[in-house]
């Protein structure tokens, strides 16, 4: 079917990404393709793997149309890379760390080779013997797995995958290794290992032992015997307070993605890729694609006929990705076409229920995501079966072993970030819900641009409740949580992340895993940011329980800043608002305020601390920047312009002017994101909605707030992830 290529299926986002990220460009960086022209790009390079077939053309065609009307679209590197010279067309691979120099510095090599042509990296380092373990061949000591690993981050910081994505890794470690205590604490500063994502390898035996209050061997890899023990229950809490500061270490559940090993014979998983949602055997690609639900509902109802067409179209189109890939090593090119895994994953999830009229945190929203992908799976295993009959199964089949029917892949789904790619496709990434349904964006004339969600929107109108002062109070607030004028029924349909509750989370992941991921999934399990740590040692309780294979937990805002609580006096005098007949009086304030400090970054990249002063009932009354170096030279001038700005918003504040008013004012005042009177507003805006999260994290490249979804933060301005 041709499709009608006059109707424009892109919004001014999704143009903006695929300019600035995807469309090929000319030597002066001028986009040189359209949408129409990148997607033909693509969909023909990959139907030439079966260009001596008959149904050649077809396919081609069956390939442009469900990319073009936004179905189907493959990940970022296939988009970027195929029908191009460098045509690598895998988003991730697993690569081996062995135990000797030779080994390390090969996969160091490796990596090198992967970033450079735009994949990510997962490694295990658990194979590499503990800090101070002997070495025989020098009669000295090893460094251990920390030590290489830092080597491994500076490699990647030096190589910029495919001029378009940033190096990526994930780092694993085994519970059991004798150095997983430093491993767990690695990441606590947030300014080591920034190529890295961390994830502890967590097994059965472990888990048994935080049940039973036991401790648990640590196992000498060169030896394999047993060096010390530890208490279970002290490293998961240690896990879990790191977990909740700011999100890391992740955990792995290895013994469960093990028992889902379809080619056990080949060896057992180690590691993922970075995101966490695909297992691989060291050598082994994930070549990923997505449906999107959001274009499958039709008067209230899931369109199965036409979604199944899509799965068996895209199940054919990512086979077809493995033999048209030019893959960066010898190795991964025949671990890859050995066992031919292929990860078909799902976006619009959210935006399917929000059509259905389902809660995404109900039961009901579970129950349905878990028909979906139940769906998804049977129809894109039938289809690899049919696959297998025409061409063969994949080459490491073993009926011995493999008990289940030919089959052209090893593995079929799994459930992948799409930061990037969901907004190309208009809708939400991956399984996850929205992480707002009202956004604000600043421009540079300091004016604000509400963006509202198209169904929040339609529904809104419809329904008669949609204002500008409405959309404005739902994106100062984040949520469409607590709004008088909007219906109750809406509210709790369009509940976004952080509005559900983090067991609604995890629910919906096991329900997913178990009902149709072959591998894993890419999920954040989001919790308020004055969630405690006994929640998030539930929520791993919770995720174990329930089948899942990995878990990432993040507290809202845990990233976003350091806090310094300072209390100089047990008491706090009484303060009092005064007003005369001559107008304002400003306030007098005690000799002791309580304080929390925030650590941003200007335009420069450079920190500056901003130090905000509460009164009693947490109204903020003072404001302070501090540079951390404020005698340099160069921060003479900027250092006085902060000093001032600080000097008048805590007037206005002493004068109890609304914070409304000041916002409005800083807003106006903003000439970059990244600017004293953005920072303030920013703030000021998380106080007045009772939040107190503070600063998201900026994206380097454009200034916006980074989120952190799907194990990785992204961008929604303009398209960058960390990860994709």
């Amino acid at each position: 079917m041709t499709p009608d290529l006059t109707k424009q299926v892109l919004t001014s986002t999704a143009e903006t990404v695929l300019a600035r990220r995807y469309y090929l460009k000319d030597s002066n960086g001028n986009p040189i393709e359209t949408w129409e022209a990148l997607t033909r790009r693509v969909a023909n390079a990959v139907a030439d793997v079966d260009k001596d077939q008959k149904h050649h053309k077809q396919l081609q065609e069956e390939f442009f149309d469900m990319i073009y009307r936004l179905d189907f679209l493959p990940n970022s590197p296939c988009l970027m890379n195929a029908g191009t010279d460098l045509g690598q067309l895998s988003a991730c691979f697993v690569l081996p760390v062995d135990d000797s120099m030779d080994g390390i510095f090969t996969a160091i090599r490796n990596g090198a080779l992967v970033h450079k042509t735009g994949g990510g990296t997962g490694y295990s380092f658990s194979r590499l013997r503990s800090k101070n373990a002997s070495v025989r061949s020098t009669q000295g000591v090893a460094s251990g797995p920390l030590s290489f690993a830092a080597v491994f981050d500076a490699a990647t910081e030096t190589i910029k995958q495919g001029g378009k994505r940033r190096g990526a890794n994930m780092g694993v470690l085994r519970i059991d290794h004798p150095d997983i205590m430093e491993f767990i604490t690695a990441k606590q500063d947030q300014n080591s290992f920034n190529n890295f994502n961390f994830s502890v390898a967590i097994t059965d035996v472990f888990m048994q032992a935080v049940e039973d209050d036991a401790d648990y061997d640590l196992i000498e890899p060169s030896t394999r015997q047993v060096v010390k023990q530890l208490n279970a229950r002290k490293v998961y809490e240690k896990i879990v307070d790191l977990a909740w500061h700011n999100g890391e270490p992740g955990v792995l559940f290895i013994d469960s993605a093990n028992r889902d090993n379809m080619t056990p014979q080949l060896g057992d998983f180690e590691a993922t890729n970075p995101c966490g949602e695909q297992w691989l055997l060291p050598y082994e690609s994930c070549n990923l694609g997505s449906v999107n639900l959001a274009n499958f509902v039709v008067k209230g109802k899931i369109d199965y006929k036409r979604l199944k067409q899509i799965v068996r179209s895209a199940t054919v189109f990512l086979d077809n990705v493995i033999d048209c890939n030019r893959f960066p090593i010898p190795e991964i090119k025949e671990m890859t076409l050995k066992t031919r895994k292929i990860g078909l994953g799902i976006m619009g999830l959210h935006d399917m229920l929000i059509q259905l009229e389902i809660p995404y945190g109900s039961d009901k929203g579970r129950e349905i995501a878990g028909e979906v992908m139940r769906f998804i799976r049977d129809a894109a295993e039938e289809r690899s079966i049919e696959i297998a009959q025409q061409k063969g199964p994949f080459p490491a089949y073993d009926s011995a072993v493999n008990a289940y029917k030919p089959r052209r892949n090893a593995a079929l789904t799994s459930i992948q970030p799409t930061g990037t790619v969901s907004m190309i496709a208009d809708c939400a990434s991956g399984c996850e819900p929205y992480f707002s349904i009202v956004m604000v964006k600043h421009v540079m004339d300091g004016d604000r641009l509400i963006m509202v969600n198209r169904y929040f929107e339609q529904v809104a109108r419809r329904e008669g409740f949609y204002s500008a002062e409405l959309m404005s109070k739902v994106a100062d607030s984040g949520t469409v949580m607590g709004h008088d004028e909007i219906p109750v029924k809406w509210q709790e349909i369009f509940c976004t992340a952080q509005d559900i509750k983090p067991e609604d989370h995890i629910r919906m992941q096991g329900v997913l895993q178990k009902s149709g991921v072959d591998s894993s999934i890419s999920k954040t399990i989001n919790l308020p940011n004055n969630a405690t740590r006994e929640e998030v040692k539930l929520a791993y309780i919770s995720g174990y329980k329930l089948g899942c294979k990995g878990l990432t937990v993040y507290r809202d805002g845990s990233r976003d800043h350091q806090v310094l609580n300072t209390k100089e006096g047990s008491e706090k005098d009484q303060q009092t608002a005064v007003v005369s007949e001559r107008g304002p009086v400003k306030q007098n304030l005690p000799d002791t305020l309580d304080a929390k400090r925030y650590r941003v970054k200007d335009q420069y990249q450079k920190s500056v601390y901003i130090i905000v002063c509460f009164d009693e009932n947490e109204k903020p009354m003072e404001v302070f920047a501090k540079f951390p170096f404020d005698n340099r030279v160069d921060l003479k001038d900027k250092s006085t312009m902060w000093t001032t700005t600080c000097r008048l918003v805590s007037l206005a504040l002493r004068f109890n002017v609304p914070m409304d008013e000041i916002i409005k004012q800083l807003d106006r005042s903003s000439g970059h994101m990244q600017d004293l009177p953005a920072q303030l507003s920013k703030l000021f805006k998380s106080f007045l909605a009772g939040t107190q999260q503070g600063f998201s994290s900026e994206c380097p490249e454009c200034g916006g707030p980074l989120r952190f979804e799907e194990g990785c933060e992204t961008c929604h301005d303009c398209g960058y992830s960390k990860c994709s």
